[in-house]
């Protein structure tokens, strides 16, 4: 059996076995300071398509690997002490899933044989298969990512924080990947305390079905509110001491509690950032924490 931070080696997981590759456009938004859509911009992603089961495709968007700066200058508004060491890092590609982890995916793969633990077919508060599947633990997510990898003989697991953050900033230095604020119209977030100079906006209360909003410009949906997402670190209080690529970071850290990224339907913008980290216990669950996998790439140190 696996512990936590070591993969199943007597698969082969390498991403050589040949995969149907397809082409996806899509448009994203830039916002200007007051929140006002300014402008949008056409690309398109690489992915491939992975079938859980019945009407259950997992899409994994392709991630080209380069150089970013990690974490949060002093002058942004609601950065954290836990944001605090910006620095610049590489990125190996790796591919990512284009939505957060849905409640029908989770169903098809929390079917599948146990590999270390057993898994709610049901866990989610707001019921609905095209919704992100919450009320997740970090042990549970790792637990879907053995099965999924047992399932397809590729290794599936959780992104490290630097993955995470690069996929999310997309290329991008500004507080969101849509400029230096964000609105409800762009992400589901609690918009009743605006960021920078906004209005006010949206509370909707509850998860939002995945892909109902622009993507960021490497294609991916959600990646700011719906759900917090688990990461595979151990926790850092901050970056002293980070590894400068995009590996799992475990040395040093806190074996007792693990972060997630990307904010939620009930925190307010400020937490919605692409710099911002938060930490709980592996075995916490909420209605707002679910997660997204990732295949290639990345080590652990």
């Amino acid at each position: 059996m696996p512990n936590d931070f070591t993969t199943l080696t007597t698969l082969d997981y390498s991403l050589k076995t040949p995969l149907q590759l397809f082409r996806y456009a899509f448009e994203t938004a830039k916002l200007n300071d007051l929140g006002v859509e300014i402008a949008r911009d056409r690309s398109e992603c690489v992915f491939y398509t992975e079938a859980l089961g019945e009407k259950a495709p997992l899409d994994m968007v392709a991630v080209a690997g380069g150089t970013f700066l990690m974490g949060a200058p002093d002058t942004e508004e609601n950065r954290s002490p836990r944001e605090r060491g910006q620095h610049r890092l590489s990125i190996d590609p790796f591919y990512i899933s284009k939505y957060p982890i849905t409640q029908i995916q989770w169903n098809a793969v929390a079917a599948l044989p146990p590999v270390n633990r057993h898994l709610s077919r049901q866990p989610s508060i707001f019921k609905g298969y095209a919704r992100p599947v919450e009320n997740i633990s970090w042990y549970e997510a790792v637990e879907f990512c053995d099965r999924l990898s047992l399932k397809t003989g590729r290794l599936y697991r959780l992104p490290s924080e630097a993955e995470w953050e690069y996929a999310c900033r997309a290329d991008t230095t500004t507080p969101f990947y849509c400029g230096d604020t964000i609105t409800t119209n762009l992400a589901n977030f609690d918009g009743r305390t605006p960021y920078g100079n906004t209005r006010s906006g949206r509370f909707r209360s509850r998860t939002t079905v995945v892909g109902s909003f622009l993507p960021n410009p490497f294609g991916l949906y959600d990646m700011l509110g719906n759900v917090w997402e688990w990461c595979a670190d151990l926790w850092h209080p901050t970056y002293d001491g980070a590894p400068s690529d995009g590996r799992i970071w475990v040395s040093g850290g806190d074996e007792t509690t693990r972060p997630l990224r990307g904010g939620s339907w009930m925190f307010f913008p400020g937490y919605c950032r692409s710099a911002t980290r938060i930490h709980y216990s592996p075995d916490f669950r909420s209605y707002n924490v679910g997660f997204r996998v990732v295949c290639g790439a990345a080590k652990v140190g």
